[in-house]
């Protein structure tokens, strides 16, 4: 078969920047990196800016600790209005990662959509919560309740989501299926420091490889923002996390556009929307799909 764009599908281009940079105890330093990375992002012609997952301190979910609480902030709030700013002056599109605190003991791990003109145009709440070694993050989140709706921006419906749901498939599909132009992933991923060489190229691929089967799977373009460096575990019962980077952007064909390593860096590339309606037209997935013997997807297992 011959992928090609046909005169009624009108060639659409965004450009894409994804930032990832080490974080620190400094709060504002952390913001400040992240602020002067999109406006770097934005002179280099970037329209949409992905930041990683909680880009405003360290990964805290490390330990275990009640006096990390203090860490969360309401939404909208001075991040969000910061960005915002950012995204006014600059005419772009923030994907932001924030410890929302809805209210006393119950928050989030909520991503937030600021639009070119800086309004805050949406949210999402995690909804896959893990809690292993190292990643204790059932202790500080509540999973999300307002399911899977795309956002509407400037640059298109951006169906967005958050480091752990990345590894479901089903979280991907109903994006899709909501009408996603393109599947946002702020990330927080990294190695153990004890992992052999082979262990973590096999934990590497297969990152690499759900997300880009997501792009494959439901014909869209996936942007996936991991963060860097090492973070020492506060309580020190571990060696703490070496968080990998390696952000990528993906086309719809799951072909990788634009690849970080692990370093502080702008990930870029371009993305031609009009892909994704000639992929669907000669890998029609949605349209093979047998919802009608599917019920069990809703069932956890089947005994």
């Amino acid at each position: 078969m011959v992928l090609y764009v046909e005169d009624d599908v009108m060639s659409r281009i965004i450009e894409i920047a994804a930032l990832q940079h080490a974080c620190g105890p400094d709060l504002e330093r952390n913001l400040e990196t992240s602020c002067a990375m999109v406006a770097e992002a934005a002179a280099q012609g970037a329209e949409l800016i992905v930041l990683q997952e909680l880009h405003r301190s360290v990964y805290f979910c490390q330990t275990e600790d009640v006096r990390c609480f203090e860490l969360a902030e309401p939404i909208p709030g001075p991040t969000t209005e910061r960005l915002g700013e950012l995204a006014r002056e600059h005419g772009v599109v923030i994907v932001g990662s924030l410890f929302e605190r809805r209210a006393p003991g119950l928050c989030h791990n909520t991503a937030v959509v600021l639009d070119a003109d800086g309004a805050l145009v949406g949210r999402y709440r995690k909804m896959h919560i893990p809690d292993d070694p190292g990643f204790y993050e059932k202790f500080y989140f509540t999973p999300g309740d307002l399911g899977f709706e795309p956002i509407d921006t400037r640059v298109g419906r951006l169906g967005v989501l958050v480091c752990w749901d990345q590894w479901f498939p089903e979280a991907a599909r109903l994006m899709s299926m909501a009408g996603a132009e393109l599947l946002i992933y702020p990330t927080a991923i990294g190695w153990d420091p004890r992992d052999d060489e082979a262990e973590r190229q096999r934990q590497l691929d297969a990152w690499i490889t759900i997300q880009r089967a997501h792009a494959i799977a439901n014909g869209v373009p996936v942007i996936s923002c991991n963060r860097i460096g090492h973070e020492p575990d506060p309580c020190g019962s571990s060696p703490g996390i070496d968080f990998w980077g390696r952000s990528f952007i993906c086309g719809p064909q799951g072909e990788v556009l634009a690849e970080g390593d692990e370093g502080a860096q702008i990930v870029r590339a371009s993305v031609d929307q009009a892909r994704t309606a000639a992929v669907r037209r000669i890998w029609p997935f949605l349209r093979d799909r047998r919802v009608d013997h599917y019920g069990d997807l809703t069932r956890l297992y089947r005994d």
